[in-house]
């Protein structure tokens, strides 16, 4: 089978990569035959690229693929025209019994993102002629797991949490800052890394998030308590912090760059164990949403701060929020009414 011009162009390009010794991590996969999987694995990824899908998106595919062949390969399975049904629901089963380094499974929303993954992968060979089945088309997708994220904070424990930075050190004032945010506008952990000045408007109380999740741009507002504590740190901390002045982002570390999204995570549940509370940057955006959603905010304008693209995944809020739940429960049901109870007696 001839590959078009391009895919073989690449396909040498990254194999005079790997006998050059550039890269790496480069994998050992098969790229010799037509139909190696290595090869149009190679050929999806950079139609993707050429399609505009954003880098996480990217990544989470390259990590399934990764997966996928490596089990394939143990099997000696290295030609897309090998695979068929019975082969892709074995790998489910594997999948589904896979223990990570921690001792636990694969939750649902990962062997699902895999999965769909080989999905899309071998729906686009088809239409490319590459195959002339599509062997993953009738594979049955793990059944969604329903379950309630983790209980947001109480204003209680935020305070606890808020408290744990010294705010009389450059550090601990960008920390308290980074927290403020976190809360305030409910942003993602990637989008407060990537946050940079020309984004924030402390006169319009505003954020301009550019290219969140999905390469999606919004606009947020960001609370007065965060701003007090941004603006001190822009003030005070943040020329301390930088040592080029072309750097563009918000938060700096103490080398003056901008955060990685996991070392956030890591500081943000130190953070949180220092205060005596369990969580990540993932419960701030989660307590904000309860929070906004239990003062009486309607879910749709949830939606917008959140920036998720479907209602359902906001909708999930409601089923946590208890205080609304509670006020009913307290009004409606008898052994919720404490007068008639002393009354009785």
């Amino acid at each position: 089978m001839a590959l078009p011009k391009g895919i073989v162009n690449v396909a040498i390009m990254r194999q005079r990569k790997l006998r050059g010794g550039q890269d790496k991590k480069a994998d050992l996969w098969d790229r010799a035959q037509p139909d190696a999987m290595g090869l149009w694995r190679d050929a999806y990824l950079e139609s993707l690229e050429a399609r505009n899908y954003s880098p996480n998106t990217l990544a989470s595919r390259r990590d399934a693929f990764r997966v996928f062949l490596s089990w394939a390969a143990d099997r000696e399975l290295t030609r897309v025209t090998q695979i068929t049904r019975p082969i892709l629901e074995a790998y489910q089963r594997w999948l589904s019994k896979y223990t990570k380094t921690d001792g636990k499974r694969l939750g649902w929303s990962a062997q699902t993102s895999r999965l769909g993954a080989l999905k899309d992968w071998f729906r686009w060979l088809t239409k490319r002629d590459v195959i002339m089945h599509n062997p993953a088309s009738e594979l049955e997708m793990p059944r969604q797991e329903k379950r309630l994220p983790g209980a947001s904070l109480t204003p209680s424990q935020l305070a606890l949490l808020m408290a744990v930075p010294n705010v009389a050190d450059p550090l601990g004032l960008r920390d308290r800052a980074m927290l403020e945010t976190l809360y305030s506008t409910g942003m993602r952990r990637f989008e407060v890394c990537h946050l940079e000045m020309i984004d924030y408007n402390a006169e319009r109380r505003t954020i301009h998030i550019r290219k969140g999740k999905g390469k999606k741009d919004r606009m947020v507002p960001v609370g007065a308590q965060a701003i007090y504590w941004i603006e001190k740190y822009l003030t005070y901390a943040r020329p301390r912090l930088c040592l080029d002045t072309r750097t563009q982002a918000v938060f700096l570390t103490g080398y003056g760059g901008p955060f990685h999204p996991d070392v956030l995570s890591r500081y943000v549940s130190k953070w949180m164990d220092q205060a005596g509370l369990d969580g990540s940057c993932h419960t701030l955006r989660h307590t904000c949403a309860t929070h906004m959603l239990d003062g009486g905010a309607d879910i749709r304008y949830i939606q917008q701060l959140l920036g998720h693209e479907s209602l359902e995944t906001t909708a999930i809020y409601t089923e946590v929020s208890i205080l609304k739940l509670q006020d009913v429960h307290a009004r409606c049901h008898p052994s919720g009414q404490l007068a008639a109870l002393v009354e009785n007696r």
